[in-house]
């Protein structure tokens, strides 16, 4: 299934318009946040995001390489925006009291007053910035923008970007940081947006994609075909896709794919017949069947629904920790019969690893965490004494920095980043668990305390929402006997308080938490550790209902490996496949994909309800 601009932009000038829907509820967050920065002033902001996705609409048959689409989109943004600013210095709009109703002013809340105070505090700090710094963090911690999405959109890269926001981050108060991700909470655009822009596009026409010549660059020569097809045969011009499969074959599936508040159909290009075979042979017959090795829109198909091998991991080991920069995967530390220093990059795209510079120490349960393109590694032990050093790994230079020392020496903790922020959560030291939960500022190199896990414990997290969730806990229960809980917990750092929630069906421990489009998925684990009994279970949660559903079982099952997300695939490696009457570890360095079919960044930017799937 293609859900790509190129594909979405083909099926509007195909006479489909609601489809564009599906770029707006992508690209309404970004674009509302950019205008924003520039306007301040919610209503004004909400009116030209509207006009810049009318305007883009309005001229998509001229965009000639769907693939830049995204930063075609904000340059308009940028050309209205600078419109309505030199609009207002020619016709200022004054703000009077007289405006206000009285009644509004009468029964305004404490609580609503405070809100109020706070959001005109981010506004005024961050208009003291230069544009520049401004517009990089509204993308970031309105729009809901990792640094590689913003450097596509803003035609620059993800260096620059991530240098702009450590600036920016140095120039704004830590307390304005903090309040950045509530501060405008109530002013995002709803789904109601996306509605409204969807009934205002159907009454507009735009031209359709050219038959004979100027194809976009974002189109397949197999798409250029079809426009053959078009052009020799009037009555294929007019058309939609559910039409169009059922023509060619009875048997081609369709799926619908729900977003926002509306339904969008696209075709499983792989199982369109090959017209193309019929027309280069020049005899004239009739369509024929499938053939999947040639199918036209030769696109990568989604392997949703089972686990694929991947390359090995050259060092086989657990224990170790994994984070991601710019779709690479970089696993670190760990244990193979010794404590290892050992980092090897994991290449998504080529499925193959290299040797990146090695820890200063060996670190066994290391925890570590990406912020603005660096990776920070922490605790993990070495056979020494308690750990609590903070190591800082620039890709870029391929070197260690070493930071501020974390309060509370621990290994195994787990670690989560919000809004910049991270967080060091439970552990063990040689005797005990701990419940310490600590958070380190990157900008200023300083560390923090935050409200203690419910109960001393080594846990697994991910973040959903900008909040917290520990799972999969390793503690002791009674006579120092470590037996698995099935127990959730969520951590809101606004109110930095602990919240109990649905229990995981399957309870175990050293479970991979990772968070895919809103959702969690608790991957294998053990069910108990002594004797050592490994699961292939997976279970995924929706914190927004609090319930719990099955995934697709790991073909085989392992505990003490890591998880990472890149592009909605998840990469579990590593890990240990059983260790027989306690004694030498059967250690792995399997890696195995599960692609969930939905393409997000590890941050889960997209809507809610993108990517749900039904059979039609």
């Amino acid at each position: 299934m293609r859900t790509d601009d190129g594909s979405i932009i083909q099926t509007c000038l195909n006479g489909e318009p609601e489809a564009f829907g599906v770029l707006v509820d992508k690209y309404k967050g970004g674009i509302f946040a950019y205008i924003y920065a520039r306007v301040n002033n919610f209503q004004d902001a909400q009116e030209i995001t509207q006009d810049a996705f009318l305007c883009a609409f309005r001229d998509l048959h001229s965009l000639k390489r769907y693939e830049s689409f995204s930063f075609w989109l904000f340059r308009i943004a940028s050309n209205l925006s600078k419109k309505w600013l030199r609009n207002q210095i020619r016709h200022p709009q004054p703000e009077s009291i007289d405006d206000v109703d009285p009644k509004a002013i009468d029964n305004s809340s404490i609580k609503s007053y405070h809100e109020e105070m706070m959001n005109q505090s981010v506004r005024e700090a961050l208009n003291t910035l230069p544009e520049t710094y401004r517009e990089v963090l509204m993308l970031y911690y309105f729009g809901d923008m990792d640094s590689k999405e913003i450097a596509e959109s803003l035609g620059t890269s993800p260096t620059a970007i991530r240098m702009r926001l450590s600036r920016a981050r140095e120039l704004f108060k830590e307390e304005m940081i903090a309040m950045m991700g509530t501060a405008f909470e109530h002013e995002r655009l709803h789904a109601s947006f996306t509605f409204r822009i969807v009934e205002a596009i159907k009454r507009i026409k735009i031209q359709p994609i050219s038959q004979a010549k100027g194809l976009p660059w974002g189109i397949s020569l197999a798409t250029g075909l079809i426009a053959v097809v078009l052009a020799i045969n009037p009555h294929f011009i007019q058309f939609n896709w559910d039409n169009f499969s059922s023509f060619l074959s009875s048997s081609n599936k369709a799926k619908v794919l729900e977003v926002g508040e509306f339904p969008v159909n696209i075709l499983e290009t792989s199982q369109i017949p090959n017209i193309s075979k019929g027309i280069s042979e020049g005899k004239g017959e009739s369509l024929k069947q499938p053939d999947i090795q040639n199918a036209f829109l030769m696109a990568p198909q989604v392997e949703g629904g089972k686990w694929l091998k991947k390359a090995d991991m050259p060092t086989a080991r657990y224990g170790m920790s994994a984070s991601v920069v710019d779709e690479n995967i970089y696993v670190i530390g760990g244990w193979n019969n010794a404590y290892l220093k050992t980092v090897e990059m994991y290449d998504t795209k080529l499925d193959r690893w290299e040797t990146k510079a090695s820890l200063p120490q060996g670190s066994l349960g290391v925890a570590s965490v990406t912020v603005d393109g660096k990776i920070y590694a922490f605790g993990g032990w070495d056979g020494g004494p308690d750990p609590n050093i903070l190591e800082e790994y620039d890709p870029v230079a391929d070197k260690w920095t070493r930071k501020a020392n974390m309060p509370t020496a621990r290994n195994w903790a787990s670690a989560a980043v919000v809004d910049g922020i991270i967080y060091a959560i439970g552990g063990s030291t040689e005797v005990e668990y701990t419940s310490a939960v600590e958070v380190y500022n990157p900008a200023v190199d300083q560390w923090s305390k935050k409200a203690s896990l419910p109960f001393p414990s080594d846990c697994w997290t991910a973040v959903v929402n900008r909040k917290i969730y520990a799972m999969g806990w390793f503690t002791s229960i009674g006579g120092g006997d470590v037996r698995p809980r099935s127990d959730v917990y969520e951590y809101d750092p606004k109110l930095n308080t602990w919240t109990k929630k649905a229990d995981m069906p399957t309870a175990r421990m050293v479970v991979s938490a990772i968070a895919v489009n809103g959702k969690i998925y608790a991957v294998g684990g053990l069910s108990s550790f002594n004797p050592y009994k490994k699961v292939s279970t997976v279970e995924i949660y929706d914190p927004n209902t609090d319930t719990w559903e099955k995934g697709v079982d790991l073909p085989d099952a392992r505990g003490l490996h890591v998880g990472a997300v890149v592009d909605g695939k998840i990469y579990i490696i590593g890990g240990v496949s059983d260790w027989p009457n306690n004694g030498l570890a059967m250690v792995l360095p399997n890696v195995e994909v599960f692609d969930t079919g939905l393409s997000v960044s590890p941050q889960g930017k997209l809507p809610k309800t993108w990517g749900k799937l039904k059979a039609k």
